[in-house]
Order: C-alpha cells, then structure tokens, then sequence
C-alpha cells in the first residue's frame, strides 16, 4: 500500500471513482456530489491537491485537500488547517478504514507544513458518516449552516446544514513560549 500525489493520468479513473461515489449516494439518500469536469480534477492534481491509496497498482481510495476553506469554516480558517474533501473509495474495496490511513497520513502531512488542525466537512445529518468521523479520531463540532455558497459545488448550495470535524494536533500546542 501506497500513499501518494494522483498524475493527470489518474484523472478518468478519479471520476470513475466519483460516478461510483454518487451512485452510492443516490442508492442511501445521501446528499448526492455534483459530476466533476475532467478539467477541474486535473488542476487539482497539477496543484498536488489530489491523493490517492494505491495497492497492487489499483487506486483503492482518493481524496484532495485544500489550504483553506472561508466559506464553509468563517472566521476559524485561518491558514492554520488542512482540509480533506470528497473522499471516496473504489467500490471493489469499501469496508477496509481507509479513514484510518488517511487519518494518519494527514496528521503527518499537517505537522510536516506547520498546521494545527485537520478538517473535514459533509452535507446533511448523516449519522453513519459522523459515527465514521468520529471513531476514525474526528472531534464532532456540530452541524452549521452555510451562507455564502456561491463558489463552491453544486452539492453544497442544495443542502446549507454541514457537520464540521477537526483533529488538533497537540504538537503546536506544547511548543514552548518565547519569552
């Protein structure tokens, strides 16, 4: 197993693994993720934002992260945080936590930049995917509601309640203080 920045190749198979993603999401009622521009995955991947874990060559699960996010976090996006989005995982391989290993990987990945936390989002009361979060070590912040939508996807001015999760990393916290 591999973790590692997606190419532009892996671009078709990213949206193959989103189509797969939002028929799971139609299939549990869940909010459903608009289709993507082949375009928009590829600046992601020239921006190194998107990931991917690859095992025996397969793209098991991917995910892009972003630097900041001021209109779904407001005033706590303060150039202080990773952000995880649109994770997803090839059907051939759901059930295995890889929430773990992203969990891990990004923990690691924020401490190597200087970052204090580690953030995600998702749409609607969604027990499942908050118990998910959650016992992959994600502190529940609460549901918020979103009022400034207009640059981000479609799914996101279709349902304003999103859950808010973070991890602190505790390092920036027990640096000593300069006096």
């Amino acid at each position: 197993m591999s973790i590692t920045n997606c190419i532009v190749t892996d671009a078709d198979e990213i949206l193959n693994l989103y189509e797969a993603a939002r028929n799971l999401q139609i299939q549990r009622k869940m909010v459903v993720w608009p289709r993507f521009e082949k375009s928009f995955i590829e600046r992601e991947i020239a921006e190194n934002r998107q990931w991917k874990i690859v095992i025996d060559n397969v793209i098991v699960c991917n995910w892009t992260i972003t630097f900041s996010d001021k209109e779904i976090w407001g005033d706590r996006d303060q150039d202080n945080s990773i952000y995880i989005h649109r994770i997803c995982n090839n059907p051939n391989f759901r059930g295995n936590r890889y929430i773990d290993k992203i969990v891990d990987w990004s923990k690691q990945y924020a401490k190597d930049l200087g970052k204090q936390f580690v953030r995600l989002d998702t749409l609607g009361n969604n027990t499942k995917l908050i118990e998910h979060y959650t016992s992959a070590g994600f502190d529940f912040l609460g549901m918020f509601k979103l009022t400034d939508t207009a640059t981000l996807p479609g799914h996101y001015q279709t349902e304003p309640n999103c859950c808010l999760f973070e991890i602190d990393l505790p390092y920036l916290q027990q640096r000593p203080n300069k006096a």
